[in-house]
């Protein structure tokens, strides 16, 4: 069956954007200080986990390879995420240690894309962050062996009661092979749907100096 064929059809699916535009003028100077006040209007307008965030990361031969995750911090050192170091994405990451992240508020009819170098961030804070999960967190932590390929479900619920039984009474700590990145951003472009697919695109890009350049971009 073709695509013109069938009545769920993606190609005609259409949705005119009638939102603020976006202006030079109204930036902040600073994309942090933009991209906060972005987060901000996302939270305040219920769009489920904002804080998710498409990482793409790539193999040295340069094979992509892309997946959801949560932003858990931010500030002038980069966006921070935690995963298990050993999962296909850390893998990547020891090679090639350059990524992309994505936020898309499909309400807003907004998104954000980000660029820049990736490096784990200190064994302090990851401490620090992994102290603040839910136990059940902290168990699945333990028991999945991230990206590697799991004969069935039973499988891994042996793992956590084995991992409950151990740390039972006790304070779990955090795995050595799971942690946080921050990527530190170059580029960060922010997209906002306009009319007729003329959708405003600004850019900020990192300088030597560590200022920023905005440029606006054609849709």
């Amino acid at each position: 069956m073709s695509i013109s064929e069938n009545n769920l059809s993606v190609t005609d699916r259409r949705i005119e954007y009638e939102s603020p535009a976006l202006r030079r003028n109204t930036l902040k100077p600073n994309p942090l200080e933009q991209f906060k006040l972005w987060l901000d209007e996302a939270i305040a307008a219920d769009i489920i986990e904002p804080q998710a965030m498409t990482l793409a990361t790539a193999t040295v031969d340069g094979v992509p390879s892309a997946r959801t995750v949560l932003l858990r911090d931010y500030d002038e050192r980069g966006f921070v995420f935690y995963t298990n170091y050993q999962s296909q994405k850390g893998r990547e990451l020891a090679e090639n240690p350059h990524a992309a992240l994505t936020f898309y508020w499909a309400a807003l009819h907004r998104q954000v894309r980000i660029t820049g170098s990736v490096s784990r961030v200190s064994s302090e804070e990851s401490d620090s962050y992994f102290k603040s999960r839910p136990e059940g967190s902290k168990i699945g932590a333990w028991a999945s062996k991230q990206s590697q390929v799991l004969r069935s479900r039973a499988e891994l619920e042996v793992e956590v009661k084995e991992f409950e039984a151990e740390f039972k009474g006790k304070e779990i700590p955090r795995p050595l092979y799971w942690g946080g990145y921050q990527l530190l951003p170059d580029m960060i472009e922010f997209w906002q749907g306009q009319p007729s697919r003329l959708h405003d695109r600004f850019r900020y890009v990192r300088q030597s100096d560590d200022s920023w350049v905005i440029q606006r971009l054609s849709p």
